[in-house]
């Protein structure tokens, strides 16, 4: 895979920042329905439980009294219970995704003339420093 196209930069290498968004490929760490966009999570889901057997009424007895979840139960026929479970709240499965770091630095893809690097914790800052300084841009343009 070769080098990236890139407009070449009329101004200094100080003269720049560069926002980035980047993820360890070797971490993973345990996360929540929402923040992976968890089916279960965004609809609700149902389980069949089989209650005829040692797991399953293990697994019935859980879920009415130490699970913590909103379901509606439905008894079948067969021995099977459906449990019903709203949309909104934690599945039952162990989520895991990359955290991602959010950095702004000084300079360009030709380096960090400073070193000054920043890592924002949350991503709503990388966004909103991301949005001061096209701001900045549009304002210093419109100027001329």
């Amino acid at each position: 895979m070769g080098e990236p196209f890139r407009l070449q930069p009329q101004g200094p290498t100080g003269a720049y920042q560069t926002f980035s968004i980047r993820s360890r490929p070797d971490q993973a760490v345990r996360t929540v329905c929402e923040q992976v966009a968890c089916e279960a999570w965004r609809k609700g889901w149902e389980s069949a439980i089989d209650e005829r057997t040692d797991l399953g009424k293990a697994q019935a007895a859980y879920i009415r009294t130490q699970s913590g979840r909103t379901f509606r139960e439905m008894p079948r026929g067969d021995g099977l219970t459906v449990f019903r479970f709203d949309s909104g709240q934690r599945c039952f499965a162990d989520h895991k995704t990359r955290p991602e770091l959010y950095l702004v630095r000084d300079g360009d893809f030709r380096g960090n003339p400073t070193g000054r690097r920043r890592v924002h914790t949350r991503a709503q800052d990388w966004v909103e420093n991301v949005q001061e300084e096209l701001g900045r841009f549009n304002e210093d343009r419109r100027r001329g």
